[in-house]
Parts: C-alpha cells; structure tokens; sequence
C-alpha cells in the first residue's frame, strides 16, 4: 500500500526532477523529508513496478538541434538485436528500438538522430549505413515538421491505496 508521503514523491517526481545538483535534497525540502528518504521511496516505487522508468527529457529545439529525423529500416527479424546494439553505439543516435512490423508499414529497426542541420543528420546516416551495411535494406527517414509537447509519466493513485503515515 502507498503512504501519503511515497503520494507527495510520486508528484513531485511526476512534475520533473528540479534542475540543480542535489534534486532529491531539493524535494525533500519542499516535502519535509531528508535527501535519503526521497530517494528511498524512489527506490521502492521502482522496485514495486509503480514508477516504471526515470529518464531525461531533452528538448531539443531550444538547445538548437532542429533537424530531427526517424529513420526505420525494414531488416530481417534475426538481426534486430546485433543491428540495435550497434547503431546504439554511435554517439549522434538518441534512442534505438524494434517495433512489430504492420501490414501497411513493414519497418521493424527505429532510430532517432537529432541534429543542428539536415546535411549533419544525413551525413551521420550515411555513416550509419556504412558500418552497419544498412543500404541494402529498405528505409525511410521521416524529418520532423513541428515540436510536440514532452513530458515524462504522470503518476495517479486510487485513493483506496493510501494509508495514512502515522
């Protein structure tokens, strides 16, 4: 069952991590706790499965990289995970994932490269496909044209979960 005050973590780590060096201390002081409480109820609501993944959210647009592209590939299933690994590794791709492939789309290897200029994200595909042997599979790259919200996971409770920290 939650407590009130793994409630109040669950807020305030649903409206994102204060940006300075100590943001569990941060928390703790606006929530009455200590730096290794917030953090250990953090703990234990990840180990729970009730907060599933803490990450960053980075936007990009701000920091100057506009040219933002998806590029999927339709590679056999058997490769997926060497492929990934790999392309994973280089330093201008984000994110790298497989996802089931669809009858009107039959791409299954998804990366995302975001960069400061279109030239710089094709040159860095090019490099992509050349060490990955990746031209010889079908491909799209899909730029993005608009910005769209981030935010990470909103956290709710059902209330009948809730006991009282006595």
């Amino acid at each position: 069952m939650l407590e009130a005050r793994d409630l109040a973590v669950l807020a305030q780590v649903s409206a994102g991590l204060p940006l300075c060096p100590r943001p569990y201390a941060q928390i703790g002081m606006e929530l009455g706790m200590d730096e290794a409480e917030v953090i250990s109820r953090v703990t234990a609501l990840k180990a729970q499965g009730l907060i599933k993944r803490l990450g960053v959210i980075v936007k990009h647009r701000p920091l100057g990289y506009r040219a933002n592209a998806m590029v999927v590939w339709d590679v056999p299933d058997e490769l997926i995970k060497e492929l990934g690994m790999y392309i994973s590794h280089f330093s201008f791709v984000n994110l790298c994932y497989q996802r089931p492939r669809q009858p009107e789309w039959p791409y299954n290897l998804y990366c995302m490269i975001h960069g400061k200029d279109r030239a710089t994200v094709l040159a860095q595909l090019e490099q992509l496909n050349e060490a990955c042997s990746l031209a010889r599979y079908g491909r799209q790259i899909l730029f993005s044209r608009r910005c769209f919200k981030q935010r990470g996971a909103v956290y709710q409770a059902m209330p009948m979960a809730v006991v009282a920290n006595g």
